[in-house]
């Protein structure tokens, strides 16, 4: 370190796919080392309280090497300088030892070329890196339109590599619904190869189905109406300037619920480094959740109680389901077209952020629920696992911005505020009649400040990892969730709770095992009531949930 030595500095190095491979403290003079690693790309990560953590990607190691990494850890921008230190002092014969030997007669018969038998060509391992969860879990069902995870009660995910530059991904989630005699299911696969410092695109299949109540079946046996849903995604990055960064891909998805449905949704997000001034970036995303864009952070990853993020977030995308509705007879599909931008700075501790963007739904999906037949079933669908129908209505155009800043409470705790303004939904005036038309046509766009608040924590000594949140916004409105590409902040109408337990269960070796709780919109708060003849229901996209399970990772 340059300046000022620091003592007990956190130096975390990472694999190519950015899974923890080793972890170290500075001594007295500020220095760190590790040792015999594999040939590979490797990234690192220096954290200290009272300093912007320090971050170097793609750094190359080749055999018999030495590479010294010069940090600087400051207030406002810390950074890494790689130095080559050249070969290792007896790692790798030196050219002047090699012309010695290639001009002695004594030595010279072994530089002869002699043939390799084909069982010595690879003496690398088949599967590395191997590391795999299964979670179990029970509780309140999720709604189809909520934008949370469907849960069903059993979810797996394996991940591996093979011969160190292929990996591979592989999740599921299975389990019965209360309505449905027949289990439901989702698998997702994915694959993506490196090598020679080079990336290929990621590829990503995705196949679910579910089994929704059928509310005119004559008998308990029925198994329900059958949704299917096949997704084929692409995704890649590339670096088009030492400070231009491009993230791009697309899916194409079919879903199958009495009619046939297929869409393409394409999403980019290019992204500035300004060095000190921040950086700069700009999204775009046409058809469903692009959840897949939002990259995977190393922060995240050092700091998540699980310490697998990479399989979480692969259950988590695999439990994302399509938006749907039907009005008029009709399968109708959820669509957002979204233009972004946004800036954001660090300084300090703090880091600060704003983002603007434009908004375009068709067929929003919402939960409905009150007196059955409050909407004809010729307009709505039955939501899954729930007395609740799916109401379709209509669509809507918005224009909103967010400023946020998020503090850091040393290595372990951080806070984020946020506010803005963005359209809302609200019940103008009473329907007419109980018809889809009317009550469509009662639901009118307004303008609404919002606020929220989040907190995560991981808190000694048993390594409790508490997040919470909660927002803020007009009681009288409902205001639909935001997926925001250019910050990590929400709109989240609502206070949510998650909390991960590690529990003393086996030694490190076997395996982790934790207990997962997730409360959702305790306050049951963000409901619009709607009024039709006399009738009374409520629209929300967020209903209150309890959900608690056990993780196994290994």
């Amino acid at each position: 370190m340059t300046g000022v030595v620091q003592m007990g500095a956190t130096v975390l190095l990472y694999s190519r796919y950015d899974q923890l491979v080793r972890q170290a403290l500075t001594n007295e003079q500020g220095k760190f080392v590790f040792d015999k690693l594999s040939p590979d790309l490797y990234s690192i990560r220096v954290t200290l309280a009272s300093f912007v953590p320090a971050i170097r990607r793609n750094i190359a190691v080749a055999a018999g090497s030495e590479n010294l990494l010069q940090i600087n850890l400051a207030t406002l921008l810390s950074s890494i300088d790689l130095v080559s230190a050249g070969p290792s002092r007896g790692a790798l014969m030196s050219d002047e030892w090699k012309w010695v030997l290639r001009s002695s007669q004594a030595t010279r018969p072994v530089l002869r070329l002699l043939p390799v038998s084909s069982s010595a060509v690879n003496t690398d391992t088949m599967f590395s890196d191997t590391t795999a969860l299964v979670r179990l879990s029970a509780g309140d069902s999720d709604s189809l339109t909520s934008g949370s995870g469907q849960d069903l009660g059993t979810a797996f995910a394996v991940a591996t590599s093979i011969y160190g530059s292929t990996r591979v991904q592989f999740s599921g989630n299975v389990g019965y619904t209360s309505a449905s005699v027949l289990p439901s299911a989702g698998f997702r696969a994915s694959y993506s190869r490196s090598e020679d410092g080079q990336s290929s695109p990621e590829i990503i299949v995705t196949a679910r189905q579910l089994y929704l109540p059928n509310l005119t079946a004559v008998s308990s046996s029925d198994p329900g109406l059958a949704l299917r849903t096949v997704s084929v995604a692409i995704r890649d990055k590339a670096d088009l300037t030492d400070h231009l960064r491009l993230e791009y891909g697309a899916s194409m998805d079919a879903v199958m619920f009495v009619q046939h449905v297929t869409y393409v949704s394409p999403f980019a997000r290019a992204s500035y480094d300004l060095g000190k001034g921040g950086s700069l970036r700009f999204a775009y995303s046409d058809g469903a959740d692009p959840g897949a864009l939002l990259e995977r952070s190393s922060s995240a990853a050092a700091n998540d109680a699980l310490g697998n993020e990479q399989l979480s977030q692969d259950l988590a995308q695999l439990a994302l389901l399509p938006r749907i509705s039907q009005s008029d007879d009709r399968l109708r599909v959820q669509r957002t077209r979204n233009f972004e931008g946004g800036y954001r700075i660090a300084q300090g501790s703090r880091v600060y952020g704003v983002a603007m963007y434009s908004e375009a739904v068709t067929n929003a999906a919402f939960v409905l629920s009150g007196a059955r037949g409050f909407v004809p079933y010729s307009d709505s669908l039955p939501d899954l696992d729930s007395n609740s129908r799916i109401f379709d209505v209509g669509n809507y155009n918005r224009m909103g911005y967010a400023a946020s800043m998020k503090q850091l409470l040393g290595a372990r705790m951080d806070v984020t505020t946020a506010v803005g303004r963005a359209g809302a939904l609200a019940d103008e005036q009473p329907a007419s009649a109980d018809t889809a038309v009317s009550i469509r046509n009662s639901i009118q766009q307004v303008q609404r400040m919002w606020a929220s608040a989040a907190f995560s924590a991981t808190l000694p000594p048993f390594g409790t990892r508490l997040t919470t949140s909660f927002g803020w916004t007009d009681a009288r409105v409902l205001m639909p969730d935001h997926l925001f590409l250019t910050e990590d902040v929400t709109e989240s109408t609502g206070w949510n709770v998650r909390v991960r337990q590690p529990l003393p269960f086996l030694p490190s070796r076997c395996g982790r095992l934790e207990a997962t709780a997730e409360l959702r919109n305790l306050l049951a708060q963000g409901y619009l009531p709607l009024q039709a003849d006399g009738e009374k229901a409520l629209l929300t996209n967020s209903p209150k949930a309890v959900r608690g399970g056990l993780a196994f990772i290994f």
